[in-house]
């Protein structure tokens, strides 16, 4: 953001790392060392105080609606995508969107970027608790916009049931025997397991052979320990309107998880109107390894419906 003034929050809310990549910012008073959300919602406060123009922040949705709750729609904001729960439509599809749409904001010959209102969206906490998964929206921000680097709000719920019933049980019946299945989070997944009479993890990956219950709620490390030396395939769905594989929600489907069970070897669910309704008609991935995520590039069959798939291209979501 060169020819821009640039103002951070103390310590470990801005300026450190501010200052580690060589920036030289107006730095707020106060320390901050060890984070809460009040931390960040009084930082907030301060940046609205000081009259800046963009607030440039990362996390997910929760630091979102931190931020949201101190500044409204008064400031823009921008979120650098960083967290596991992404449903708001205020992030950059990827750090290295934010980056250039924030450069794009400061120092464009005016109007360089427009502006639109976004939806703030966060996990509704009693429908996990009833066993759903469910974004709810808490509010509009004010956020730079420009197709392709910044996604759009998670989609609702679709008019699909049928079909995606019927799909996993398809999906479950025709499971190899002698193999190892990751079945990643999400509620179609889930629709998979449950026809296997499994209760899965809502949010979290568990693993099945055979049709029976492998370990539940793996991290990256138990995935990559029950991987050596047998077969596998992993199940993944996309996230809503985000259009995202991999790197929003599943972290434990990391570099080295995807590298070994082989592009050939994920099978994708996602009903047909989710599809139709991502903004770029395109998915998204961002692993943290750019060449996993070469890897995982170009067009993939996505199962939406029995017997029913569909060719989708896959890109890299700092080539976006």
């Amino acid at each position: 953001m060169t020819g821009a003034l640039q103002v951070a929050a103390p310590g470990a809310l801005g300026a450190d790392i501010a200052r580690e990549e060589g920036f030289a910012p107006d730095i707020l008073p106060g320390e901050a060392r060890e984070t809460t959300a009040a931390h960040t919602r009084e930082a907030a406060a301060a940046l609205k105080r000081r009259g800046v123009e963009l607030i440039l922040f990362a996390g997910g949705d929760g630091t979102a609606r931190d931020i949201h709750a101190a500044v409204g729609a008064d400031i823009p904001i921008l979120g650098i995508p960083t967290g596991v729960k992404m449903h708001s439509a205020v992030f950059g599809t990827s750090p290295e969107a934010a980056s250039n749409l924030a450069a794009l904001f400061a120092t464009g010959p005016a109007p360089a970027v427009k502006l639109r209102e976004a939806e703030v969206m966060d996990i509704d906490e009693e429908a996990l608790r009833a066993g759903r998964v469910s974004a709810r929206l808490f509010g509009y921000a004010r956020t730079p916009y420009e197709r392709h680097l910044v996604q759009s709000a998670k989609g609702g719920p679709r008019d699909e049931e049928a079909l995606l019933e019927a799909l996993a049980e398809e999906v479950a019946a025709a499971m190899p025997r002698g193999v190892l299945h990751l079945v990643g989070p999400g509620t179609t997944t889930q629709r998979v397991l449950a026809k296997l009479g499994i209760a899965g993890t809502l949010l979290g990956v568990d693993a099945v052979e055979d049709g029976a219950l492998v370990a539940r709620d793996l991290s990256e490390a138990d995935c990559l320990r029950l991987l050596d030396g047998r077969p596998a395939r992993m199940l993944v769905g996309v996230t809503g309107g985000q259009g995202f594989l991999f790197g929003r929600g599943n972290p434990q489907f990391g570099p080295e998880v995807i590298r070994r069970i082989g592009r050939d070897n994920i099978v994708i669910l996602a009903g047909r109107q989710k599809l139709l309704g991502l903004p770029d008609r395109r998915l998204y991935v961002d692993t943290g390894d750019p060449a996993t995520d070469a890897m995982l590039a170009g067009y993939a069959r996505i199962r939406s419906a029995p017997g029913q798939s569909t060719m989708f291209p896959i890109a890299a979501s700092s080539a976006a």
